[in-house]
Parts: structure tokens; C-alpha cells; sequence
């Protein structure tokens, strides 16, 4: 646990002791793949840690329309807004996969941030990241066309989630098509359209669950 959480871009810069502390007051848990692990709008009491799989974070519409957020992996963490507000959830998560990840209550958190201004200044720099996307998901749906935010949602997944190699980067789909074109922001044809034109033009390959991206092609 605590090799781990060396790792983990919150605690990089905490020494072994802190980290042993940290470790003394985190609990692992395997969830399945689908399960929910927190409903928007219902009170926050626990903060995560994705140790290995996946987690989208959504909200959804009255007609029950999915809008996904973000994606989490390994060594992301997330569900500290609402711990740190007091306020509802702002948005629902989801696992992806089949996924192992730690949890920390509200209590220890908020005890956390406290004596760890170098934790509280992490915080405060993803939540300003978070903020900044946000700002930028808005611009792109005012003013980018469907197409190219079907292409920004596509990098944005390689960058994100994908393994490179040369050009070429390789992308464990955890999304359906459904939820690609949700974060897009952009119909379901919309999206099939611009797939099929990539892999008429080799930019996209399928091999098996895994999607590869040719960025020469793409830049090309």
C-alpha cells in the first residue's frame, strides 16, 4: 500500500512516516464492474483512490440521459468535493471495470487536509484542473462542431487512458459508443460516422477490445 501511495500524484511529496499514516487509515476494497459507487445529489462521506481498473464520473438528465465527466485510472482520486463542501455529490460514479480501490472516510480526510498543507495544495490544484476542463467542455460545445469534438474526445481518451508506442497509441475501450458520443457531446451516428471515416482512412484500427490511433495519420 504505501509503494503505492508514493506513487499517487496527492501524496508524491510526503515522506514514509506520512505515508505509513495515510496507509494506517485507508481501507482497499474490490467493487465490480457496474457498480455504483455514489449517487449525485445523495451526501458525500468517503474519498477514492483508484488502486487498479476504472471509474466514470456522470451526471444525468431528468429523461435519464447519461453526460459522462470524467474518467478516472489508476492513482486518480476523486469524490473530495463534496467532503470538503458539505454539499450533495455533484455527480453520480460508476465503475468501468472490475476495479480495486482505497477509501478514505470524511473524518480522516478532512483530518488529512489539516495537518498536510502539501495534500490541501494537491487538492486545490486538481480541483483547479477540473475546473479549467469544465471551462473548456463548455467552449467546445458553444463554439468546436460535432465532428471535432467526436476528434478531441478521441485524443483526449488516448492521453488519458492509451499506451503509446511510436505514433501509435493503443486505448483499452472501457467506454460503449453510447458513452463516447455522451462525452463528445454529439449523437450516436455523429460518432459512428467519424469512426468509420478513420478506419477508411487507417487512422483508427480495431484489435479486439482495444482501439489503436495513428496520430501521423490523424495530424496528416
Amino acid at each position: 500500500m504505501i509503494d503505492f501511495l508514493s506513487k499517487v500524484p496527492l501524496f508524491s511529496n510526503l515522506n514514509n512516516d506520512q505515508l505509513t499514516s495515510i496507509s494506517n487509515i485507508c481501507s482497499k476494497k474490490s467493487f465490480r464492474s457496474g457498480t455504483i459507487l455514489f449517487h449525485e445529489k445523495e451526501l458525500g462521506s468517503v474519498f477514492y483512490i483508484v488502486f487498479n481498473g476504472s471509474v466514470k464520473i456522470y451526471t444525468k438528465a431528468t429523461t435519464g440521459e447519461e453526460k459522462i465527466l470524467s474518467l478516472f485510472k489508476s492513482g486518480d482520486s476523486f469524490g473530495e468535493l463534496s467532503l470538503i463542501d458539505g454539499k450533495p455529490r455533484s455527480a453520480s460514479a460508476q465503475t468501468l471495470e472490475d476495479s480495486v480501490l482505497i477509501a478514505l472516510d470524511a473524518k480522516h480526510f478532512l483530518e488529512l487536509l489539516k495537518n498536510n498543507f502539501d495534500i490541501s495544495l494537491c487538492i486545490m490544484r486538481e480541483l483547479c484542473n477540473r475546473l479549467r476542463d469544465t471551462n473548456q467542455h463548455v467552449y467546445d460545445l458553444t463554439f468546436l462542431d460535432a465532428r471535432t469534438r467526436v476528434i478531441k474526445s478521441l485524443i483526449k481518451l488516448a492521453n488519458k487512458n492509451g499506451i503509446r508506442n511510436g505514433t501509435i497509441i493503443t486505448i483499452k475501450m472501457m467506454l460503449n459508443y453510447d458513452e463516447v458520443s455522451q462525452m463528445a457531446g454529439v449523437q450516436k451516428p455523429i460518432l459512428m460516422q467519424v469512426i468509420r471515416d478513420f478506419q477508411e482512412k487507417e487512422i483508427l484500427m480495431f484489435d479486439g477490445p482495444a482501439m489503436k490511433l495513428d496520430l501521423a495519420k490523424l495530424r496528416g
